[in-house]
């Protein structure tokens, strides 16, 4: 049928986009000349673009897995999973502007609370596109393998969507401490990350 797309080919290309996009993040790390007569204190003074590097890395890397973990659970996909794929894939390419906004700008008086918002504006619109695709095959059985249930899917949809509360909260808290809420973003990438969907929904859930 016209409205079938391989899952293959959605992943393969989501996953070129995602590698393009995280190897772009480093690219911007870098010590100004003017600081190698002591550039171990230049490495140091990096700080702020290291942050933003982890944070973003670590957001890319929990869409990656949380993409594959879908993908692989369906039979294929429709149009507008498509769509919506690219939209996911319009924000992940677009992540290394906000993430050189906010490393540049973070020890700035004046622009530090605009960059970290923007940033976990960014950072909250990747994670409810991610979401957003996890229920929608959820609640249509055509589109999922056979075996695999609606409960599986939101399962895997826990590893990215209980982070949204506290990205909530945290441009909230961007507002009145810039700093913080830019190590607390940091936090929220490492658990969708390092921890299992199942105890990360459970973690999460029990401090919003």
């Amino acid at each position: 049928m016209e409205d079938h797309f391989e899952t293959g080919r959605l992943e393969a290309f989501s996953d070129g986009v995602f590698a393009i996009a995280i190897t772009l993040l480093v690219l911007d790390i870098s010590v100004p000349p003017d600081e190698f007569d002591d550039l171990l204190d230049g490495i140091l003074d990096q700080w702020p673009s290291y942050l933003a590097y982890v944070t973003s890395f670590l957001t890319i890397g929990g869409v990656w897995l949380t993409h594959h973990a879908i993908v692989r659970r369906m039979r294929y996909a429709d149009s507008w999973i498509v769509r919506m794929n690219l939209v996911l894939l319009l924000l992940v390419s677009f992540l290394p502007f906000p993430t050189r906004l906010v490393a540049d700008a973070i020890s700035s008086t004046s622009a530090e609370r605009v960059a970290v918002l923007f940033y976990g504006v960014t950072l909250l619109a990747i994670s409810a596109v991610v979401a957003a695709i996890g229920r929608y095959v959820a609640g249509r059985d055509a589109l999922r393998r056979e075996g695999v249930t609606s409960s599986d899917l939101l399962t895997v949809v826990a590893l990215a969507e209980p982070s949204l509360s506290f990205y909530l909260s945290l441009l909230i808290l961007a507002v009145f401490a810039p700093y913080v809420a830019a190590f607390g973003l940091l936090v929220v990438a490492a658990l969708t990350v390092a921890l299992p969907p199942r105890l990360v929904s459970r973690r999460l859930r029990r401090v919003t």
